[in-house]
C-alpha cells in the first residue's frame, strides 16, 4: 500500500456520551479536519447537538452496538475513498492527542491494526478494567499464539481492506475482540502503541459494559474462537504468509536449514521440537495434534516444527516403546515378550496402564534428546553455507 495514497478519517461512535462528545470532536478538529460521528441511537442528545461542530454525523434509529457503528463508519469510509479509520470513544476516557502517533503509525505501516496500550500504571485505574484486559489478552495469546497489549481498547487504526475482507458477525463490544482474532488469523500484522488514558472519579463514569450480558457474549465468542483455533483447518488470508515453511522428517537437513535461513534460532526451533515429541510421546489420544496447536499456539512456539518432530512419535515404534517401559517398571525388570491376543486384547486395561506409566517417563526422555540432537544439528548448519 502506498504511503501517499493513505487517507485517514477519525471516527467517533457516541451512545448517550452528550456531555463529552462535543469536547472530543473539538479536540480532534485542532488534529486532524476528516471526522465522522455514528450516533447510535442515542437517548441524551438535542435534534442540533452536532450543528455547530461542522462534522460528518450518521444516526442510528435506535442502539446497535459499537461493533454495528463501527462498520456502518467502515463503509461510509470505504465509499469515500478512505484507506483507514482511527477510532476513539466518545467518553473522553481516549485522548485525541494521541491520534497524532497512530498516524505516524500508519504512515510506517499501512497494512497493520494499530491498538492502543492504554497506560494502566495509575493506581486509580479500577481493578476490574486491569483484569477484564489481562483475561483477553490471555485469550487473544491463545487464539492466535500472538502477544498483544492491550485486547480491549477502543483506540485503534484499521485499514479498511481488512474490514473490508473479513467475515465479522459480531455488533456490540465483542467486535473489537473478534476483529483482532481474525486479522491475526488472516496474516495481518496487529501492532500495540502505547496511548494514555483517564478514569474519570467512580461517580462520573459512563459506561454502557453491561456486567452479564456482555460477559456472555465474550464467553460465547471466546469459546467459539478458541475451538476454531484449535482446528487444524485453513483460515482465510489477506495477507500472503511469504516463504511458507515447512518440517519434513524425511528431510530434516533440509528442514532445519530453511527454518535457520527465515531467522528462528536453534533454541526456538528445539524447543518446539521437544514440545512436538513431549505431548505425542504422551497418551493423549485422538487429541495429539489439539494440544500441539494449544500449547505452542500459547507460548508462540512454531507449530510447524513441532507438529513434523511430533510425526516421529506416530504408531506403533513409540506406544510400543512406553508398554515395554510400563511393563518393565511393573513386573520386576522383565519386558513383555508375548505378543498375542491374550496379552493385547483380553489385558488391554493392563497394557493401556503400562502405556500411560511407560509415557510418563519416556516422554521428557525423549524430548530433551529431540531437544540436544535439533539444538546442536542446527547451530551446526547455522556457521555452514546453505549448499555444503
Amino acid at each position: 500500500m502506498n504511503a501517499v495514497a493513505q487517507k485517514i478519517l477519525i471516527v467517533i461512535p457516541v451512545y448517550n456520551h452528550g456531555k463529552t462528545v462535543l469536547d472530543v470532536i473539538l479536540r480532534c478538529q485542532e488534529l486532524h479536519k476528516d471526522i465522522l460521528v455514528i450516533d447510535d441511537g442515542s437517548r441524551d442528545l438535542r435534534p442540533d447537538h452536532f450543528k455547530t461542530s461542522n462534522v460528518q454525523v450518521i444516526f442510528h434509529p435506535r442502539n446497535l452496538g459499537k461493533g454495528a457503528a463501527l462498520m456502518t463508519a467502515a463503509k461510509e469510509a470505504d465509499r469515500q475513498g478512505y484507506t483507514h479509520m482511527v477510532t476513539m470513544d466518545a467518553d473522553l476516557q481516549h485522548l485525541p492527542e494521541d491520534f497524532l502517533s497512530f498516524k505516524q503509525a500508519v504512515l510506517h505501516d499501512p497494512c497493520a491494526i494499530i491498538v492502543g496500550k492504554r497506560d494502566f500504571s495509575d493506581p486509580a485505574i479500577p481493578r476490574a478494567s486491569k483484569f477484564g484486559r489481562a483475561f483477553s489478552n490471555f485469550w487473544f495469546r491463545l487464539q492466535t499464539g500472538q502477544p498483544i497489549g492491550d485486547a480491549q481498547s477502543g483506540f485503534r487504526a484499521y485499514p479498511l481492506f481488512v474490514l473490508r475482507e473479513l467475515n465479522l458477525s459480531q455488533t456490540r463490544y465483542d467486535f473489537e475482540i473478534e476483529v483482532l482474532v481474525k486479522a491475526s488469523w488472516a496474516n495481518v500484522p496487529i501492532k500495540d502503541l502505547n496511548i494514555c488514558v483517564y478514569y474519570p472519579p467512580k461517580g462520573e463514569r459512563i459506561s454502557h459494559f453491561q456486567l452479564f450480558v456482555d460477559n456472555a457474549r465474550l464467553t460465547h465468542l471466546n469459546t467459539r474462537l478458541t475451538l476454531r483455533s484449535f482446528i487444524p483447518w485453513p483460515h482465510k488470508k489477506i495477507l500472503e504468509q511469504k516463504n511458507k515453511l515447512k518440517f519434513s522428517i524425511f528431510h530434516p537437513l533440509n528442514s532445519i536449514r530453511s527454518f535457520l535461513a527465515h531467522a528462528i534460532s536453534p533454541f526456538d526451533m528445539a524447543l518446539a521440537g521437544a514440545v512436538g515429541v513431549f505431548l505425542n510421546t504422551l497418551p493423549l489420544i485422538g487429541i495429539h495434534m489439539l494440544s500441539i496447536l494449544m500449547v505452542t499456539g500459547f507460548f508462540r512456539l512454531n507449530k510447524v516444527v513441532a507438529i513434523g518432530t511430533g510425526q516421529l512419535c506416530m504408531p506403533p515404534l513409540v506406544p510400543a516403546l512406553c508398554i515395554e517401559t510400563g511393563y518393565f517398571l511393573t513386573h520386576g525388570g522383565k519386558f513383555l515378550t508375548d505378543i498375542s491376543f491374550e496379552t493385547l486384547g483380553n489385558q488391554f486395561l493392563e497394557r493401556f496402564y503400562e502405556y500411560c506409566l511407560g509415557a510418563l517417563v519416556l516422554a521428557p526422555i525423549l524430548a530433551f534428546f529431540c531437544f540436544g540432537l535439533i539444538f546442536l544439528t542446527a547451530t551446526a548448519l547455522s556457521g555452514k553455507p546453505e549448499n555444503q
